[in-house]
């Protein structure tokens, strides 16, 4: 039998055993290389934490929140049609807050590693589920718009199903590293990323191709891909586009829609068409300004009865700043910097590569996602029809938000706080 008391320096394998922050014992976390010394030893105890609580928190604060202004903006347009003035409330409930908290349930507790043996056969079928829209009957027009598909008494958004799945695709992608021109690679992942993106601009939702070309930029920077490789790639797509004609102003303006291009004008001077298609923007300002820094009290907006359109979707914002003023926007706002803030810490602490590109997948697109919805209501940029995640009226969107934040606290969970001495040593 080999004794190590004869050794002056040996390198062998410790097994570091895990603890939660209630002290209870958990599964052993993985074996590290060390170097051994002698009669000092390295002891070490790796200290993971709970699910993430001042997340769930603040997650739980914005959708109670989103409940009550969807029930405020709605309820006085619902007593009019004389039908129950909590529909949407109901509706909300039952499509939206019951199966997210459900998913966020299953996710909280389901390995994160194991999702990559879903994330193709998800982003295959969120690629069929577009095209349905675009070939098939099943696809619904709403204001110009065709992103939804109608079964019955069922209507969802496929899009805001693409944000998690692209998500998913790219944290397995470069979790290993960070190549992009791999034949595997792009046939497996980036082929359906690709379909997805195509198909969501041809709704047409140029918001939502931003937002998840933005995301993917964001994952490939944090994968650790060099910016040189980014650069290269970004300077021959504009040399490509401009030898093929479409860099030209007249080929941007045809990729351009009249509608979307007619929101840009518009942003720059509103007071250009105010019953028309400034007219959304101009009532927003007003909302904001009549809510002052207290506000004229939960159900007391006027903007909502009948001047402010698409007030408990893409303007629910402005009724909030209504009612609430600028100190309840401020504290909308310190909710979600929380959730970015919390999210891009257990990024940092995550002890893999996959898993802290989910976490920052999530929290950019959920951020970001936030930010285009305030950054309309308050006219800081051109309209996009992007809902405020959490909030916003809309079963699809608020699924899969807390579908995305059950995937970060089950992250949280297995990520390390702190590596501190003592802690036993198994020889291997």
């Amino acid at each position: 039998m080999m004794s190590f008391c004869y050794l002056q320096r040996v390198q062998v394998l410790i097994c570091l055993t895990v603890t939660n922050t209630e002290g209870k014992f958990s599964k052993t976390m993985s074996y590290q290389r060390v170097n051994f010394n002698g009669n000092n030893s390295p002891q070490l105890r790796v200290t993971t934490m709970p699910a993430d609580r001042i997340l769930l928190i603040a997650v739980a604060f914005l959708v109670v929140l989103g409940l009550m202004f969807i029930f405020s903006a709605t309820a006085p347009k619902h007593i009019d049609a004389g039908i129950n003035p909590a529909k949407s409330f109901i509706n909300q409930i039952l499509m939206g807050v019951i199966p997210g908290f459900i998913g966020m349930r299953i996710l909280v507790n389901f390995d994160y590693k194991k999702l990559k043996m879903f994330d193709v056969t998800f982003a295959w079928i969120i690629v069929i589920l577009l095209a349905l829209i675009d070939f098939t009957p099943l696809g619904v027009t709403i204001n110009e718009a065709k992103r939804w598909i109608s079964i019955g008494p069922i209507q969802f958004q496929p899009s805001e199903y693409a944000k998690l799945a692209v998500v998913m695709l790219l944290a397995n992608a470069f979790y290993t590293d960070s190549k992009i021109i791999d034949p595997r690679k792009f046939s497996l992942y980036f082929l359906p990323i690709i379909l997805m993106i195509l198909l969501v601009y041809k709704q047409p939702n140029l918001s939502m191709v931003i937002l998840l070309f933005l995301t993917s930029v964001v994952m490939y920077i944090v994968s650790g891909a060099p910016l040189k490789l980014l650069c290269t790639l970004f300077i021959s797509g504009v040399v490509a586009a401009v030898t093929a004609g479409v860099g030209s102003l007249t080929g941007v303006l045809k990729l351009i829609k009249p509608y979307q291009l007619s929101r840009i004008t518009i942003w720059l001077n509103p007071e250009s068409d105010p019953l028309g298609a400034g007219y959304n923007v101009i009532q927003s300002l007003v909302a904001f300004a009549t809510g002052g820094l207290w506000g004229v009290g939960y159900g007391a907006s006027k903007q909502k009865l009948a001047w402010l359109p698409e007030c408990h979707t893409d303007f629910i914002f402005a009724v909030i700043g209504e009612e609430l003023g600028f100190l309840g926007c401020f504290f909308v706002i310190g909710l979600f910097l929380t959730v970015v803030q919390r999210g891009f810490l257990i990024a940092t602490r995550c002890p893999d590569t996959y898993g802290k590109l989910l976490a920052v997948g999530i929290t950019f697109s959920l951020g970001f996602q936030a930010f285009l919805n305030m950054s309309v209501a308050s006219s800081f940029l051109p309209a996009t029809g992007v809902p405020l995640p959490f909030i916003s009226y809309g079963g699809s969107s608020l699924m899969v938000s807390l579908w995305m934040i059950g995937i970060l606290l089950n992250i949280s969970k297995k990520s390390i706080r702190k590596v501190r001495k003592d802690v036993n040593v198994r020889y291997i």
